[in-house]
């Protein structure tokens, strides 16, 4: 403190506040000061002032020590007890109610003083601010951003915020969303790349699950989606070490929180799209062209004119979207992966783990060892089945396959009086006999198409075009007999073993038969 320029303010201000505002010193200092200047007589007059060392002299001579203060503080007299309860964790304001059943009559302040000057807060950790090259580094955060309409179904949900924030300009790219899963954590990183129209060297996060499986110092275990990523965009993954945000504090301060302050801060809820619209709006604006407290320039401006040309060029294709999941192989042979069944061969038996990549055309399946073993396109509804028939049983697959056009096709390759049955088969108006078609068609396998369009001929012949008869002509290899002029008659004719007079002659008078 300067005590020529206080006894100047002395001299100038008569109100002990109005100094002490001046000089940012507490104003019972000031007034002891005054007291001492008083003493002196150097507030006497308008005469000029000794200088400087002379009256740092005289206040060393003359001026009084402050008593220090002598307050006891009302929970002195409990000091042990307080002590006690605070070792076993007890919280302050339940110390309180312990020490008013003892006959404590103080304030809850007190109670809290009285623990700090017990428990004094140790020194603040020092952190060393780390500033990086341009285009270096990115650093992103989710952030929770309240409710906001979702234009599907018009009710409020949560949504969260995503920023990615250049280290070196400030500039960042602002998104909100509904969900925190990895698609979408993917899919963030994609618009900011292209928001900013080039790629950083590393992208440093908080061990969120959407990216990393499990947070680790020295060997973090990271979604194997994000990993693809980083592969595809050319960027190295810097997870922060666990339970530690301020390494990542120019999108925890600068980015998230800075976010809700100002352009959250106050806002209606809109719509979600409406949000992200006005969000791109005020990074190139209102965040883009203040003044950053730190770089002291506009981080939109330092953007362009620096970091723009610093960062890499983005890839031709943007990244294919992918999920990984790992499944369980399931009885019918057909995985779920994202609402939708997708089938497998027939060597991955039921109860085998598999791993799917589910990207934005194709599913691939590998087993656990990153064997592939097979693709599929990605569904295009929940629920739909996608099946390759080599993935079935072969006595499976023609029953599967088996439809009403199929079967009038395939019987009007083989001949027409086959045809002219299956379309009788199928033409029934009470009983789907499509099964039955499928059966006498698969007789073509082991008869040959010939055989069974000259049985299917005999059967009209015989006016019995029915499956069971077909299949008995080809198994008794009659369909090449000539024809007849009466059908040959299978039941052999038998004769009575007794005669009408043996067993009626009682009736006329003749001897009963026994």
């Amino acid at each position: 403190m300067d005590i020529r320029e206080l006894v100047l303010q002395l001299r100038k201000q008569s109100s002990d506040r109005a100094v002490a505002g001046r000089m940012k010193i507490h104003r019972q200092t000031v007034r002891h000061y005054r007291a001492w200047a008083k003493e002196q007589g150097l507030l006497a007059g308008a005469g000029p002032l000794p200088a400087l060392g002379e009256l740092e002299k005289l206040v060393q001579a003359t001026l009084p020590e402050k008593p220090p203060p002598q307050n006891v503080s009302t929970v002195e007299p409990f000091r042990e007890t307080v002590k006690a309860l605070r070792r076993q964790k007890v919280e302050m304001m339940a110390i309180k109610v312990r020490l008013e059943e003892q006959g404590f009559s103080g304030s809850y302040s007190a109670v809290r003083r009285f623990v700090h000057t017990l428990e004094p807060h140790p020194q603040p950790e020092v952190f060393v601010r780390v500033e990086c090259q341009p285009g270096q580094q990115a650093q992103v955060d989710f952030g929770y951003a309240g409710k906001m309409l979702d234009p599907q179904t018009g009710q409020l949900r949560r949504a969260w915020a995503f920023v990615m924030t250049l280290s070196f300009s400030r500039h960042q790219y602002v998104e909100f969303v509904f969900e925190q899963t990895v698609a979408t954590w993917l899919l963030c990183h994609r618009h900011a790349f292209e928001f900013f129209g080039g790629i950083v060297e590393e992208v440093v996060l908080d061990n969120l699950k959407a990216a990393i499986i499990r947070s680790c110092v020295d060997n973090p275990l990271v979604q194997q989606s994000y990993r693809e990523c980083a592969e595809h965009y050319g960027f190295l993954i810097a997870p922060c070490r666990p339970a530690t945000p301020q390494h990542k504090g120019k999108v925890e301060q600068g980015g998230v929180h800075y976010v809700k302050r100002n352009f959250l801060g106050g806002r209606q809820p809109t719509s979600i799209t409406q949000a992200n619209q006005d969000a791109r709006k005020w990074c190139t604006t209102t965040a883009g062209m203040r003044i950053h407290g730190t770089t002291k320039e506009q981080p939109l401006v330092r953007f362009q004119e620096v970091e723009r040309g610093r960062l890499k060029p983005l890839p031709e294709a943007p990244y294919d979207l992918a999920v990984w999941a790992e499944v369980i192989v399931p009885s019918d042979g057909h995985i779920v992966f994202d609402n939708a069944y997708y089938s497998v061969p027939l060597n991955q038996e039921a109860g085998m783990h598999l791993r799917v990549r589910g990207g934005a055309q194709q599913v691939v399946i590998y087993d656990l060892n990153h064997q592939w073993v097979t693709t599929h396109d990605r569904a295009s509804r929940p629920g739909q089945r996608l099946t390759h028939p080599h993935h079935l049983p072969p006595e499976k697959i023609q029953g599967l396959l088996l439809d009403r056009e199929n079967c009038r096709t395939a019987a009007t390759d083989i001949g027409p009086a086959t045809a002219q049955i299956v379309a009788s088969l199928l033409d029934d108006k009470i009983i789907n006999r499509l099964r039955t078609a499928g059966r006498l068609l698969r007789l073509r396998e082991r008869y040959g198409d010939q055989r069974l369009e000259a049985a299917c001929a005999k059967a009209l012949q015989y006016d019995e075009p029915v499956y069971t008869t077909v299949k008995r002509i080809l198994a008794d290899g009659l369909e090449a007999a000539p024809p007849t002029a009466e059908p040959v008659l299978t039941i052999p004719v038998r004769t009575f073993a007794r005669t009408a007079g043996e067993l009626l002659g009682h009736l006329f008078g003749g001897a009963a038969w026994n």
